[in-house]
């Protein structure tokens, strides 16, 4: 073997070896990838006559678009002021019973969401002290958009408080401590240093959280049947007229979770961890 063919087989060596190590998750990847987009192509493809504009014309269609509009941002907005701060502590401090509320925080996660709502119910239903208390003020936590919100917050805030959880444990304590030392207190180093710095993950937990508020079905037709949110107008829809009724207010979930995952990312920057 001369040189020059010696010197090209080693550097096709190193080239052989990095070969399978790509396409191996290429291949795997790639297959569930088209698992995720070959339904959602026949889907279309199969109701691809449905006249969207005239269903969305729909009284009903309408207002649970407009339900879930409503309810799902601030079951977000709830989620990320409460769940922001104990991601911070489950973070940063030990203490005694820190697995617990771990697993507290991750119940709502394993849990199907319809059971997530007879739980929920059994706290907030109308014939206990709670939801009695509350329906004698004329604020009923079930059948209500009010039901709606909690059941929602109940079965997405995991997600904002287990990816932000991640952030801050990607943020090196001692760039807190030296905030410290040059005398910034607690919330300020929170703030100006730790905030920023996770700021990739909680984006990408207040996608999941809404994304997964406006998309709950089980709980919230548990706790909330009326008003009715998209899913569960079309669960109505598809029992009552059969697939092609669901394609418009589907269409309608689908633009509303892109334009929503397209702001964050426009706002915050692309999420490392989305």
């Amino acid at each position: 073997m001369t040189g020059t063919q010696t010197r090209a087989t080693a550097l096709l060596e190193p080239v052989r070896d990095r070969v399978p190590v790509v396409l191996v998750p290429v291949l795997l990847g790639g297959v569930l990838l088209l698992y995720f987009v070959v339904p959602l192509a026949a889907f279309f493809l199969q109701t691809g006559t449905v006249d969207v504009i005239g269903g969305l014309g729909d009284p009903v269609t309408r207002d649970a678009i407009a339900t879930s509009l409503l309810t799902a941002p601030v079951a977000t907005a709830i989620s990320t002021v409460f769940g922001v701060p104990l991601a911070y502590v489950l973070s940063r401090f030990s203490f005694r019973g820190k697995r617990l509320v771990l697993a507290a925080v991750l119940v709502p996660l394993v849990l199907p969401p319809v059971v997530g709502g007879a739980v929920l119910l059994s706290v907030l239903g109308q014939f206990t002290p709670i939801g009695a208390a509350a329906a004698d003020a004329g604020v009923p936590l079930t059948d209500s958009r009010l039901g709606i919100v909690l059941a929602q917050t109940f079965v997405a805030a995991p997600f904002l408080v287990i990816t932000a959880k991640a952030g801050f444990d990607d943020v090196d304590p001692r760039l807190e401590e030296a905030a410290r030392t040059m005398g910034y207190g607690p919330i300020a180093t929170v703030r100006r240093v730790s905030l920023p710095l996770a700021r990739n993950a909680i984006a990408a937990g207040i996608v999941l959280t809404f994304v997964r508020a406006i998309g709950e079905f089980g709980a919230t037709m548990m706790v909330a049947y009326n008003p009715r949110t998209m899913p569960t107008r079309i669960w109505v829809a598809f029992v009552s007229r059969g697939l092609e009724a669901v394609v418009p207010i589907v269409v309608a979930l689908l633009v509303i979770t892109i334009l929503v995952v397209v702001a964050v990312q426009l706002l915050v920057g692309t999420p490392k961890r989305f």
